[in-house]
Order: structure tokens, then C-alpha cells, then sequence
């Protein structure tokens, strides 16, 4: 009868950890009563980044330098809009054939650009466990994340981090080493998990930075929790046999659109479809 109460105490703890609130919306008028709906972050960690830094990783998005890229990303974050308004979705994995395309890149830049609606708020999930690539980007080193609350019941709240950007909240790693990936990423702690993340908040998109998909089994593991996927893919360095093969092993998964990075024939650095 203890071990019973024991394991129900737990499993109370971790809802109370997954729900745990990210962030509380402010409603502020200025003096002629127009509303402005900021976001005051009251238990996420705000970690202030430097533009030098995003600039220097690649970062177009909200950079202020109106690179070609960056109205690239924002007509894909309409056209991603639209279809996950479409079928009442609100969850897209991002993966590649293969590593070195910029999957990571355009994960970032997806959901910078998302972040910049006003009605949105979009929480960037790093599930590449054997090579997470989001810290990197924003510039800063992490010592614990997902995999810490997947195995050790790290609180939910102490890793997830806000990059100085409103209406961003990045869910990172952490650094430790995770031998059965897929076996976690599969388990019922992270299912649990992923239903919350998509139900807490309506205007939410959550956007999972998954692994390559013919390097393991993790994306074909994990897809089927979350709404479609969006391919990344490079001109000149994608082969039509690894597009051939990933179409293949991900069957049934919804495959959303597809980006293809670095297009000869465009003068935009991202070309998208």
C-alpha cells in the first residue's frame, strides 16, 4: 500500500512539474487605452543574448539587418500558420535526411519568426539528443534539460530558459549523454509530457528540433506524438535517394512542407516550398 502512495505522490509531482506556467500574459494600456498584451516571465529563467552572437551563428531573424533569408522565413512562418490553422495543429517536429543541412538553423529561425506575432507565444524543443544544436545557436551553455526531467525528475520550470526574446521559451537538452534515445523520447513520461505542451496554452506552437532522420530511429520514434513535420533539405548536398528513404521509413507521419536551404537558383539564402 505504500508503494502504491508513493507512486501516485510521484506521478502528482510530475503533472505539477509539466504544468507548470512558462509565463503569464500582462495585459498594459498606455495612456490612450490601447492595449498591449506583453509577457512577464515569472519562473522561467531569462538568459538576455547577444546580437553579435546570433548574427555571427546565422541568426536572421529579428536581427535588424533585413537580410533576403529573413523574409524568407517569415513567408514560411505564414505558410506554417496557415496550415496549422487549417487542421487545428499547434505541434511540428523540423528534421533532415541527414546532419549539415541547417535543420537547427531553421528550427531557430522558424520560431523567432513565429514569436514575432503578437497573438502567438512558441516554445522551441531541442530533442536531438545526440548532437543538440539550440544552445549553440543563442550563444550559452546548459547544464541540465529535458533529459535531467525525463530521468532524474528535474522540475520542469528550473530548465526550461527565455533567450531575451518575448513571447520565446526554449526547453534545451542538457549535457547529459542518453545511450537509448528512442526508447525515452517514446516512454510514457515524454508522451505525457508533449499532451501538455500542446494543451496549455491555445495560441501556443511548440516546434521539436529532432534528429536526422536516417542517422537513428529517435524522429520515426517520436513523430507520431505531435501534429506533421517539416523537412529540411539542401540544394546541392541532399540526394534524391536520402529524400527517397526518409519519405519511405516515415510512412504515414504528415510531412507539412519542405525547406531547402541554400538554392542555386534563388538569390535568398533559403528558398522555401
Amino acid at each position: 500500500m505504500e508503494k502504491i502512495k508513493q507512486a501516485l505522490e510521484r506521478a502528482r509531482n510530475e503533472q505539477n512539474d509539466a504544468s507548470t506556467d512558462t509565463a503569464v500574459e500582462t495585459p498594459l494600456a498606455d495612456e490612450e487605452g490601447r492595449v498591449d498584451h506583453r509577457i512577464k516571465y515569472e519562473q522561467t529563467r531569462v538568459i538576455p543574448i547577444d546580437p553579435e552572437i546570433l548574427r555571427a551563428n546565422r541568426i536572421v531573424v529579428g536581427s535588424n539587418i533585413h537580410a533576403p533569408s529573413e523574409t524568407a522565413f517569415k513567408i514560411l512562418r505564414t505558410q506554417i500558420e496557415q496550415r496549422l490553422s487549417s487542421k487545428n495543429w499547434n505541434a511540428i517536429g523540423i528534421t533532415s535526411p541527414a546532419p549539415g543541412v541547417g535543420k537547427t538553423l531553421t528550427a531557430v529561425n522558424l520560431s523567432l519568426a513565429l514569436a514575432q506575432e503578437v497573438h502567438r507565444t512558441v516554445l522551441l524543443v531541442d530533442l536531438d539528443f545526440r548532437k543538440p544544436g539550440i544552445h549553440e545557436c543563442f550563444g550559452y551553455s546548459v547544464e541540465k534539460g529535458l533529459v535531467d526531467y525525463l530521468l532524474d525528475d528535474e522540475p520542469l520550470h528550473k530548465i526550461l530558459l527565455n533567450p531575451g526574446v518575448e513571447r520565446l521559451v526554449l526547453l534545451p537538452v542538457g549535457n547529459q549523454s542518453v545511450a537509448n534515445s528512442s526508447e525515452l523520447l517514446s516512454s510514457p513520461k515524454m508522451i505525457r509530457l508533449v499532451d501538455e505542451l500542446k494543451s496549455r496554452y491555445p495560441s501556443r506552437i511548440v516546434i521539436f528540433d529532432l534528429p536526422p532522420a536516417l542517422v537513428s530511429d529517435d524522429t520515426l520514434a517520436f513523430a507520431p506524438y505531435i501534429d506533421s513535420t517539416l523537412l529540411v533539405l539542401q540544394d546541392g548536398k541532399t540526394t534524391k535517394e536520402e529524400l527517397r528513404r526518409v519519405l519511405e521509413i516515415m510512412g504515414d507521419i504528415d510531412v507539412i512542407g519542405t525547406v531547402l536551404n541554400k538554392a542555386t537558383e534563388q538569390q535568398n539564402t533559403y528558398y522555401t516550398t
